[in-house]
């Protein structure tokens, strides 16, 4: 097996005991990228002259006998809109393609920091508001799977990177499903972390953010393998002091009752759900009854209304904020997406606004008192099989785009963690679910896929469709 193919738990295990050097591990991951990279176009800058030089500065630590952090040596990827020092935190966007970063965010210094080499950056929709990954600067990302669908977004190209072997662990982020979604159309696994479990911000932004993405967005990895997912998320975990938001709670939380009680939810309420999508859903929860956990068809409080309060509170968000820098700064999809998204949501004034806050905080409460019972609650990534290609550019189109992402959109309105994991197959795609708990149970999460990973087998990586 070459050494791209690996995971980054069995990558690094391999590299810390001499079986490889990073500096093979960097060569293997390259020349694949340099294999797929043209077909998908999941990787926008590639990043070799470092990385080389990292593998070497990696490979020399390791001759010296020094303590080897817990990525040593790992090649992975990072996105176009966080902060990397030296490079353009561009965002798909061409007025910001000169826009250099002096100094790192906290998860690609966390990287970093846990020795990890960063071997390129993956694409994102212009300013990472689309579940397509396409832009005037960058072009459009394809899904190895099959071309003619969305490879998801915003965090698309790390998608379909990790999809490709290019790279064990991809990093992404979350506000409405832009971890979640690529894992799901790619067939990955993604895991979008809760509030304040990684610290997020980019030093180039200190002006700050909506309230919307202050409660909402979070950053997270996507991995073939959910050991990589829970690798993964301890070190990009790592505290930075200037985000007010980040918390220093343990890895494992206390164990809940035992069984463990799972709500499945294969129809999500307030549209049509693909049954395949339903089926996923359901062979998920059979998977986790044959393990011993307690598994029913039952609802979580308020599950349309929550999908509301989520675009109340965004769409007036952007419609005050970025929309005006959209309109300035152009990019013609992302533009055309965004008036279809605010022809069928509109923004709310003050009023509906703050109500819609104060509402939000009412949910929560009634959802935090029904994980108390159901620790665990398992939807479809997606109500329906990924879009067409550029589907979102036309008011139908949107409207379809946004009815499917209903799923999506609960676990970044209340801060909860959603890890996504391929479950049974569809035609040429993966179908799959997102098992969700409470903020900080990201353990309860991953002990879960991982039962599921067991049973479906842990994800390889692919040949992208030419």
């Amino acid at each position: 097996m070459e050494l791209w193919q690996y995971d980054a738990t069995d990558l690094a295990r391999l590299i810390r005991t001499g079986q490889a050097s990073a500096r093979e591990a960097v060569d293997s991951v390259l020349k694949r990228l340099h294999a797929v990279n043209p077909t998908v176009n999941a990787v926008v800058r590639v990043l070799e002259p470092e990385a080389r030089a990292a593998a070497e500065t990696a490979d020399a630590a390791r001759a010296r006998g020094h303590a080897l952090p817990p990525l040593h040596g790992v090649p992975v990827t990072t996105k176009v809109n966080v902060d990397q020092a030296g490079l353009p935190t561009d965002n798909g966007v061409v007025a910001l393609k000169d826009f250099i970063a002096k100094e790192d965010s906290p998860v690609v210094a966390n990287l970093k920091h846990a020795g990890a080499i960063i071997v390129g950056r993956t694409n994102a929709p212009a300013f990472s508001m689309r579940i397509f990954t396409d832009n005037a600067l960058h072009g459009c990302t394809y899904n190895p799977r099959d071309r003619t669908v969305t490879p998801g977004g915003s965090s698309g190209g790390a998608g379909a990177a990790t999809a490709t072997g290019i790279g064990a662990i991809a990093h992404g982020n979350d506000i409405g499903g832009s971890v979640r979604i690529p894992a799901y159309c790619n067939g990955v696994v993604g895991l979008r972390t809760g509030f304040a479990r990684i610290p997020s911000l980019n030093p180039s932004a200190p002006t700050g953010r909506p309230i919307g993405a202050i409660l909402m967005a979070t950053q997270g990895p996507h991995t073939r393998s959910v050991r990589d997912a829970r690798l993964a998320l301890e070190v990009m975990a790592r505290g930075d002091r200037r985000d007010w938001r980040w918390n220093d709670v343990p890895m494992q939380g206390p164990p809940p009752a035992r069984p463990i009680k799972v709500a499945i939810v294969p129809e999500v309420p307030g549209g049509p759900t693909h049954p395949a999508q339903a089926a996923a859903v359901r062979l998920a929860g059979k998977h986790l009854q044959a393990a011993g956990y307690v598994v029913e068809e039952i609802l979580p409080p308020d599950m349309e209304r929550g999908v509301e309060l989520w675009h109340m509170i965004c769409v007036t968000d952007v419609f005050g904020g970025l929309w005006p820098q959209m309109q300035k700064m152009g990019d013609p999809d992302a533009i055309a997406a965004m008036q279809a998204w605010l022809q069928v949501q509109k923004a709310v004034d003050l009023q509906g606004y703050v109500a819609a806050l104060t509402e939000r905080e009412g949910l929560m409460l009634r959802w935090m008192t029904f994980f108390h019972q159901w620790p665990l609650v398992i939807l479809p990534t997606l109500c329906d099989l990924p879009p067409k290609q550029r589907a979102d550019v036309t008011v139908e189109g949107q409207r379809d785009v946004l009815q499917s992402m209903r799923s999506a959109l609960l676990a970044p309105l209340l801060g909860l963690p959603g890890l996504a994991v391929p479950v049974g197959s569809h035609e040429k795609l993966r179908t799959g679910v997102q098992i969700m708990s409470m903020r900080n149970r990201e353990d309860l999460c991953l002990d879960a896929g991982e039962v599921i990973e067991a049973a479906e087998g842990v994800v390889k990586p692919i040949d992208p469709e030419h």
